[in-house]
């Protein structure tokens, strides 16, 4: 194989979760909150994009830290009865990566646990390291903790690792860290993104078929 390790972003990339999970919680808690607040859908992926999840409530709603930490208590909540799918095409790929000795890894600003449950859910296996939420805000990418210890623990050269990721954090800390970066191209691109993405990525894919072909060459 071409890469030894699969970092893999979570929301957005593996899992279709901001339209159908994240963002439907966000207006849930808002109304019950902060009724005089609002944020658009597409507002919500650019900022996200932009600023991370945290910048996002912090520098368009906001929000106070604690408010922050309410909002994910409250996301936890509601995540346990919606479930978000799989993109289509991710499992054959994770068996025949696990299959041929790949290593993989998330690094995601959702919940170990949420991660957990989706990837026993959609692809009965567990990842070999998740990185999520409770590192905390100084470690969480794009901090670049998650691949310094992936490195040092795997006992893997940069140049042995993929990371993809739909979001600017994610390019981040592969740069930060000489990791080759792939953009999770299918879910919901602006133009903005896109531009940012088709300019500075190692790999733009537009399909998860295309990441198939990137890690397997077929």
């Amino acid at each position: 194989m071409k890469y030894r390790c699969l970092v893999l972003d979570h929301d957005d990339t593996v899992v279709r979760s901001a339209e159908t999970v994240n963002y439907p919680a966000l207006l849930e808690n808002l109304k019950v909150k902060h009724p005089d607040r609002y944020i658009s859908f597409e507002d919500f992926v650019r900022y996200c994009f932009r600023y991370n999840f945290t910048g996002m409530c912090k520098n368009c709603l906001s929000l106070t830290d604690e408010e922050i930490a309410e909002q994910f208590e409250f996301w936890k909540v509601y995540v346990r009865t919606h479930i978000p799918p799989a993109f289509d095409g991710f499992g054959p790929i994770l068996q025949r990566f696990r299959a041929e000795g790949g290593i993989i890894c998330v690094s995601s600003h959702s919940s170990v646990e949420n991660i957990a449950r989706d990837y026993e859910r959609n692809f009965g296996l567990q990842p070999d390291a998740v990185y999520a939420w409770e590192l905390g805000e100084t470690l969480r990418k794009p901090h670049p903790y998650t691949l310094c210890d992936i490195i040092r623990r795997f006992e893997l050269q940069p140049y042995e690792i993929l990371m993809v990721d739909d979001m600017k954090n994610g390019y981040d800390m592969a740069k930060s860290c000489c990791v080759p970066f792939a953009f999770a191209g299918w879910s919901m691109v602006l133009p903005e993104i896109g531009k940012f993405m088709h300019e500075n990525s190692d790999h733009y894919l537009n399909s998860v078929s295309e990441l198939d072909k990137l890690l397997f060459g077929t």
